[in-house]
């Protein structure tokens, strides 16, 4: 990935583990919360899964408990979050919010909100508070999930936005069944980059905000496309097989599809099972006894008896020795087979040159 490691400078890439910050973010949480009315800091605590219950809770369940509106609860909330905006310990955390918000910088800007709050608390207590600070500082933006983005976190408009038109023009230059390695994908994606500080291109950054987008995805061999290409979307032992035999190059006994599976992704599978999942998929061909090749090499189903057919309708009359070679080139049969199949004269006729046609 040369164009990605020049970009970031040869430096080492982010990690996004857990942080550690100056403050406490319990007393944090307890010190804002005060600031706000009675009411409003319970609305909040229950929100937010600030008591002794990590459970975030609806506006609609808050709002039948204490048997007033959801758009009640919502200005109650509302209001609680503008007071301790305006209030005194809102203004004594500012190195605080500064802290967090230097974090999110270093993760690239803009973040998925599970992979932030992930790296902010370490338990779902200390991620609810994280996520209260995060709402109640106008520092930070949210947008929610959409049909082509995940929920995410920002800090800087700009930047988010570049982002956002970045992964669109990389996943329309990605046709359906595009694969690539992880090292061009970065370089593809640097290339739709030019307008974002350099300072951000390091490639667990740039993972990461791949991980954004619900289009583009890898595979378990770190393979990148479309979410939706076969080589991607794995959902059983087909896909497994598909990718174990693309991997390998050419055809594979079905033992060893299932082996290969189990060696190369800790996937357990039988041997019968592989083989009955390679016989009903259309992305396999059996091209000899028990090997199977990959539809997309060329390969087409059928017998050697209509592999011999198809080559004559397509060359004409060929010799015996043309034949074979033709059959072998789509088939992994013995000359024997070949011939045998070719002898029979319900289907082929030698003719009086030597060569073998139709009936």
């Amino acid at each position: 990935m040369k164009k990605a490691v020049s970009a970031a400078k040869k430096g080492k890439a982010k990690s996004a583990s857990v942080a550690s910050f100056s403050f406490d973010s319990a007393t944090l949480a307890k010190r804002l919360l005060a600031a706000a009315p009675e009411r409003a800091r319970e609305v909040l605590t229950r929100r937010f899964g600030l008591g002794t219950a990590t459970e975030r809770e609806t506006l609609e369940a808050i709002g039948d408990r204490s048997s007033i509106t959801r758009e009640r609860v919502r200005q109650i909330e509302a209001a609680g979050l503008d007071a301790i905006r305006a209030s005194k310990a809102f203004k004594e955390a500012t190195s605080s919010f500064e802290e967090i918000a230097k974090y999110i910088h270093s993760l690239g800007a803009i973040v998925p909100e599970e992979t932030l709050l992930s790296a902010l608390g370490k338990d779902e207590k200390s991620r609810n508070r994280f996520r209260f600070f995060l709402m109640v500082n106008a520092a930070f933006f949210r947008e929610r999930e959409t049909n082509d983005f995940l929920a995410r976190w920002h800090v800087d408009h700009t930047t988010a936005k570049h982002i956002h038109t970045a992964l669109s023009r990389l996943y329309s230059s990605l046709s359906d069944n595009d694969v690539v390695t992880e090292a061009e994908l970065l370089d593809r994606f640097l290339d739709e980059l030019k307008e974002v500080n350099d300072a951000y291109k390091n490639e667990e950054v740039l993972k990461r905000w791949l991980s954004l987008s619900k289009h583009i995805g890898s595979n378990p061999l770190a393979q990148w496309g479309r979410t939706s290409a076969p080589a991607i979307r794995i959902k059983g032992v087909r896909d497994y097989a598909y990718l174990a035999v693309k991997r390998h190059g050419e055809p594979m006994h079905f033992s060893d599809v299932a082996k290969t599976i189990g060696t190369l992704f800790s996937k357990k599978a039988h041997v019968a099972t592989t083989h009955n999942e390679l016989i009903k998929d259309p992305r396999f061909v059996l091209v000899g006894r028990g090997l199977y090749a990959l539809t997309e090499w060329g390969y087409k189903p059928g017998v050697v008896r209509d592999v011999i057919r198809e080559t004559l309708a397509d060359k004409g009359p060929l010799k015996k020795e043309e034949i074979i070679k033709q059959v072998k080139s789509a088939r992994f049969v013995k000359d024997n087979t070949i011939l045998v199949n070719l002898n029979d004269s319900r289907y082929f006729k030698r003719l009086k040159d030597g060569r073998y046609a139709t009936v």
